[in-house]
């Protein structure tokens, strides 16, 4: 557990040195340009959006920070029962990493001004992501088959609602990337696209980050 919060906490460092880091670049009059093609005169503030997603994942890191806290108090109670955590979870943190990678050979092909890369990224990306929750409800089917039920034991409790967050932050992460991929399906240029895909990257890297320090746990205990 004390490796976990070390983690945590440095993935917070992390998290608040780039915040910091975008603050003092932002530039706000100098930060005007095309936001869409519905208002292609309009003005963007990439660095706020950069701003808003860094402050964003410090609230997230503290939210998880929390729970693993909660977690670690809730386990030395006598009624806690360990749970045995299905085997598919392996899988579906390999499906998260190669999501995270696809994404980020996205966020290349961005910066590269090459549409068909952007496409083929966003789309394995998603694909992965989609199998990785797919893999969450198949790990919630297996232990409820089980028996082991939400209500029936603390630990059990934990894990649906551990692994429930982050599904539902995923879900979250997948309605940006749902109209990323649309817009380059749909023919935009990669700088319609470029500042959605690169802080969609940072976010997907933030979740799988997120998800093994959680794997971790839920394994060791």
């Amino acid at each position: 557990m004390t490796i976990t919060l070390i983690f945590l906490a440095l993935l917070m460092g992390i998290v608040v040195t780039w915040l910091v880091k975008q603050s003092i670049n932002s530039q706000p009059w100098a930060e005007v340009g095309v936001i869409d093609n519905d208002n292609p005169n309009g003005p963007v503030f990439i660095g706020s959006k950069k701003v808003f997603l860094g402050g964003l994942l410090a609230v997230l890191t503290s939210l998880f920070m929390l729970f693993f806290s909660a977690y670690r108090i809730r386990m030395e109670y006598p009624d806690w029962v360990p749970l045995d955590d299905p085997q598919i979870l392996w899988v579906n943190s390999v499906l998260l990493i190669l999501a995270s990678i696809f994404y980020q050979q996205a966020k290349n092909a961005a910066q590269r001004n090459k549409e068909g890369g952007i496409r083929v990224g966003l789309i394995l990306a998603g694909m992965f992501t989609f199998c990785f929750l797919y893999g969450q409800l198949w790990a919630w089917q297996q232990i409820h088959d089980q028996g082991l039920f939400i209500y029936s034991n603390p630990a059990n409790a934990f894990f649906y609602v551990l692994t429930g967050l982050h599904a539902l932050h995923i879900i979250g992460g997948l309605w940006v990337w749902a109209r990323s991929t649309a817009k380059v399906w749909l023919g935009a240029q990669a700088d319609d696209v470029k500042s959605s895909v690169d802080l969609c990257t940072l976010y997907w890297h933030f979740l799988l980050v997120l998800w093994l320090i959680m794997f971790y746990l839920l394994l060791s205990t």
